[in-house]
């Protein structure tokens, strides 16, 4: 697949929004660099609390709107502001947070293909899940059509984890997630898929 043969397909898009997702604006974003070049994707995993599945914590969180009292664990993680482009839920549903045109705020410190602050040129998608679980079907089908569009938009030559652009600080989506999986139904080429799995 050479997605930099079809950037064209704006249709697609709507101003960086993806209308085939569940629109939740978070304030946590901000201007991408000016000359911020977006050719890498991000996987994530979360669940909130760890390891629960099918409340609306993490879009609470991603939105600032999270009781910080709701659960022992939440008072680990009171007062952090962050958010990702994208977010799909065990069953396959899409929920956008940010423009793909801003920045979210996914990565962290972070590092990747010899550039830092990936936060800037990257576009951030969290599974719903748990580091080292596995993933529904669902949400490899949504993942693979949403890696397609975006991959008709933008010029993306990288898809990586969060545990590839900070190793030693993040373990996720974890060695549940099927890399190969994601390469076949893409038809992707090694280079785009982290250095240790290819």
């Amino acid at each position: 697949m050479n997605p930099a043969e079809s950037l064209p397909d704006a249709a697609l898009w709507v101003d960086g929004w993806y209308p085939q997702a569940r629109p939740l604006p978070s304030p946590n974003f901000g201007d991408r660099p000016a000359q911020a070049h977006i050719d890498l994707i991000v996987l994530h995993s979360i669940s909130l609390p760890p390891g629960q599945y099918g409340g609306d914590q993490v879009q609470q969180l991603f939105t600032n709107q999270l009781d910080w009292q709701g659960h022992p664990y939440f008072q680990r993680i009171e007062g952090i502001a962050v958010s990702s482009h994208f977010y799909i839920r065990r069953s396959g549903e899409l929920w956008q947070f940010v423009s793909c045109a801003d920045r979210a705020w996914h990565a962290g410190a972070s590092s990747y293909r010899g550039r830092s602050n990936c936060n800037d040129d990257s576009i951030g998608i969290e599974l719903e899940g748990l580091e080292g679980d596995v993933f529904d079907d669902a949400q490899y089908n949504r993942l693979c059509t949403l890696c397609r569009d975006i991959m008709l938009r933008f010029p993306i030559a990288h898809i990586a984890g969060h545990e590839h652009i900070a190793p030693g600080r993040k373990r996720d989506p974890g060695p549940g997630f099927d890399w190969m999986r994601l390469k076949n139904i893409l038809q992707l080429k090694p280079q785009y898929l982290p250095l240790d799995r290819t």
